[in-house]
């Protein structure tokens, strides 16, 4: 069955190959998404999705949360990692095991052995919202790969170049589909399109979320 954990399920579909040192693996984490969702949902009640603002003082159009040791925040002091949420004052939820376990098992299948996550932004998703073209250069470790985790309604992942002008390749991203790039992609454009109107899932409904994996200090 669908989200639960299946020793006889058949194994995941080989790894796309969306760029150098970039993979799409489909379905990866198929058999883990009821968990995962249930998991979203007990975090987001010790640290609550919030539309955070960016130094521009532009309000983000995902809402997001956090989860381990560091969660990432941007508000009029700029993008950064802290160790506790600025909403609460308290630390960040734990990182559950079974978000690290998948995390460090996606990035060992496409030879990233190792990948130790200290971060994972839970990024929330709902119709007409997306991200655009950016790097991920708040991390001290810029050696460790990022692992992407798309759950509920499918989105187009757009995964471009070093320079922002880059035109990016478009990828259908669909409940319990895995993206992991390091290496040579590690510090790619990349974003997602906006949320199709006609985008749902049977689960979540017209909302996709994100887990992405991140290591932030070496």
């Amino acid at each position: 069955m669908q989200g639960s954990l299946d020793l006889f399920a058949p194994p995941a579909a080989e790894p796309i190959a969306i760029g150098p040192d970039a993979w799409l693996l489909k379905g990866f984490a198929s058999t883990q998404t009821d968990t995962l969702l249930a998991t979203i949902g007990q975090l987001t009640q010790q640290a609550a999705f919030r539309h955070q603002v960016t130094p521009g003082g532009h309000a983000m159009a995902s809402a997001q949360a956090s989860c381990g040791t560091h969660g990432w925040v941007t508000d009029k002091r700029g993008y950064r990692y802290t160790t506790e949420d600025p909403l609460t004052a308290q630390p960040w939820p734990a990182m559950p095991s079974s978000f690290r376990e998948l995390a460090v098992r996606a990035a060992a299948h496409v030879g990233f052995e190792g990948f130790d996550p200290q971060s994972c932004l839970i990024n929330r998703y709902q119709t007409g919202a997306g991200m655009g073209l950016h790097q991920d250069k708040d991390e001290q470790d810029l050696a460790a790969p990022i692992v992407s985790v798309t759950l509920g309604a499918p989105i187009t992942f757009l995964f471009g170049g070093m320079q922002r002008s880059d035109k990016p390749s478009r990828w259908l991203l669909e409940h319990g589909d895995v993206v992991v790039w390091g290496g040579v992609s590690r510090l790619f454009f990349h974003g997602v399109a906006p949320l199709g109107k006609k985008a749902v899932h049977p689960v979540t409904g017209a909302v996709r979320y994100n887990l992405t994996f991140r290591r932030v200090e070496s």
